[in-house]
């Protein structure tokens, strides 16, 4: 077991750090001055002050930026001023498959228009923002690749499933 724990961190991994808020790009920079291999995926858009209208770039992933690192070298990043920590369980930083890190790095790279979106998985209750059934509350389900909101009428107990859009919906506290 020991073998494959120093296999394991033998080679440099993706971590997610939690940095404190809106201190991502400034975390960047200091991963950046001390040549730490990092990803920061940001998107464009337009905010609207008193003095007009201007392009920024924001954190796609707001509080979050990633690092590569070997686990032994983590030290030189949680000393960054900003840092929180590195995401894990139980106090153990968690690795991220390098295929999502991959993938969203190529993607963005190849001018795809992303946005931050509220997290969603299957079972979680939503609210319907778009559409005729506008306002309802439902559960998310996914059939046949597509997702579906499954609204219930309490009073009479039954049910309506609907294809939607994942833009139609948003997340229910």
């Amino acid at each position: 077991m020991a073998d494959t724990l120093e296999a394991r961190h033998a080679h440099p991994q993706w971590y997610a750090i939690h940095t404190r808020s809106r201190h991502e790009k400034t975390v960047a920079e200091q991963l950046l001055g001390r040549s730490v291999d990092h990803f920061l995926p940001l998107y464009e858009t337009v905010r609207k002050w008193k003095n007009g209208r201007f392009k920024v770039q924001l954190p796609l992933f707001p509080g979050y930026l990633f690092v590569r690192i070997l686990l032994k070298d983590r030290l030189q990043v949680i000393q960054v001023p900003g840092v929180v920590g590195l995401v894990g369980f139980s106090g153990v930083p968690a690795p991220l498959p390098p295929a999502e890190i991959e993938t969203i790095r190529d993607a963005l790279g190849k001018g795809v228009h992303a946005q931050p979106h509220p997290y969603l998985k299957m079972g979680s209750r939503v609210r319907i923002k778009a559409g005729p059934l506008e306002g309802l509350n439902g559960i998310l389900l996914r059939k046949k690749g597509q997702l579906r909101v499954v609204v219930s009428v309490d009073l009479i107990m039954r049910s309506i499933a609907t294809d939607v859009d994942v833009s139609e919906v948003e997340p229910v506290s």
